[in-house]
C-alpha cells in the first residue's frame, strides 16, 4: 500500500503534487483521487488508526444521505497513541481494539462498527438508509447490528432503535424512506411484494404493497424517465390493471415537499378518515435527519464545520 504513492510531509512547491491536507502532499496520479488521499493519510496515521464513520461508510459502498460540505476524514485510534492534529481529520479515541477489515487497500472499521459510530451523530432516517444498504448488500445482518447495539458505547441505543426500522429488501435509499414514511403514518406495507394473476402466474413485483388492498406504492426515480424503462413500465402497468391491481408512483420531491398527498392517497385506499396529524412523526424525523437543511447544519455545527445549506452530494438522490 505504501508503495502506491509518493507522500511528502511538509511543504511542496513543485508542480505535479496534490495537497491532501495541512502539511501533507501526494504526487498527482490518474487513479481514484479520493482513495489516494485516504492512502496518503494512512501513511502518517498511528498504527492503531482505522477509517470509520461516514468515511468508512462510503468505502463500504453504503447508500449515503445528503452530506454537509467539506466533511473531515473520520478516524478511530487508540488512546495510548498520540493524536494527530490536523483540521481535515476528525479523530475518535478508543480504549479497546475495534473490529476492522480491508477495503480497497485501506484499513476500515467493520460495517457494524461503522453504523455504531455513525449513530453518535446521525438521526433515525440516516441510519435506516445506511443500514438498509448494508443489509441489502449482505455486509451484515440485523442480529449482528443488535449485538453492536448492546455495547456500552455512544450511539448504542440509537443504533438499536434504528435496526427495528431497517429492512434489507429495500433496493434504493428513497424506497427505504418511502417505507419508513408509511410505517410512521400507521400504514402497513410489505416490501417487494409479488403480484400474481388468477392462475398464479407472475405479474409484477412492487416496492411496497399497501396490505389489505390491491394497491402498490412505489418510488419512481430518474431511471424511470429513460425511454426503454418507460416502455417497460407501461407494459407492467397494463399487466397490473388486467389483474385488477393498481400502482402509484412517488418521487423524492413528493416525500420531502408534499408528503400529505401520499398520506391522502393511502387513507383513500384504506377507506379511513384522512388526518393530517399522522404526518407529525415523519415531519419530525425528516427535520432531524440529513435529508433536511436543518439536519445538515446541525451535523456541521457538531463537527465544527460551516453551516452547510444545500448539500454537496447525496447517494440517496
Amino acid at each position: 500500500m505504501r508503495a502506491e504513492l509518493d507522500v511528502v510531509v511538509g511543504q511542496v512547491r513543485r508542480t505535479g503534487w496534490h495537497r491532501v491536507g495541512f502539511g501533507l502532499y501526494r504526487r498527482d496520479t490518474d487513479l481514484d483521487a479520493h482513495r489516494c488521499d485516504l492512502l496518503a493519510w494512512s501513511q502518517i496515521l498511528p498504527t492503531s488508526a482505522v477509517l470509520t464513520h461516514l468515511t468508512a461508510a462510503a468505502l463500504h459502498g453504503l447508500w449515503l444521505p445528503p452530506l454537509p460540505d467539506d466533511l473531515p476524514v473520520f478516524v478511530s485510534m487508540s488512546k495510548e497513541q498520540t493524536r494527530p492534529k490536523r483540521p481535515e481529520l476528525k479523530v475518535m479515541r478508543h480504549t479497546q481494539p475495534i473490529r476492522t477489515t480491508r477495503v480497497r487497500g485501506l484499513r476500515v472499521a467493520t460495517v457494524e462498527e461503522v453504523l455504531l459510530v455513525c449513530a453518535r451523530d446521525l438521526a433515525l432516517l440516516d441510519l435506516v438508509v445506511l443500514g438498509d444498504s448494508a443489509l441489502q448488500a449482505g455486509l451484515t445482518a440485523p442480529e449482528h447490528l443488535l449485538v453492536a447495539g448492546r455495547r456500552r458505547r455512544w450511539g448504542a441505543a440509537a443504533l438499536t432503535r434504528a435496526v427495528g426500522w431497517m429492512d434489507g429488501r429495500s433496493e434504493s435509499p428513497w424506497e427505504s424512506l418511502l417505507r419508513v414514511f408509511h410505517r410512521m403514518c400507521g400504514i402497513r406495507v410489505e416490501p417487494q411484494h409479488v403480484v400474481t394473476d388468477a392462475a398464479g402466474g407472475f405479474v409484477a413485483r412492487g416496492d411496497l404493497w399497501v396490505t389489505g388492498s390491491r394497491m402498490l406504492h412505489e418510488y419512481d426515480g430518474a431511471v424511470h424517465r429513460d425511454r426503454h424503462t418507460h416502455v417497460q413500465d407501461l407494459h407492467r402497468d397494463r399487466r397490473l390493471l388486467s389483474s385488477r391491481w393498481n400502482r402509484r408512483g412517488y418521487t423524492a420531491q413528493d416525500l420531502m415537499r408534499s408528503p400529505e398527498s401520499i398520506l391522502r392517497d393511502a387513507d383513500e385506499t384504506l377507506g379511513r378518515r384522512h388526518r393530517v396529524d399522522r404526518l407529525d412523526p415523519w415531519l419530525s424525523a425528516v427535520s432531524e435527519s440529513l435529508f433536511s437543511a436543518e439536519g445538515r447544519d446541525r451535523l456541521a455545527v457538531r463537527l465544527g464545520l460551516p453551516e452547510s445549506g444545500p448539500s454537496r452530494r447525496s447517494d440517496a438522490g
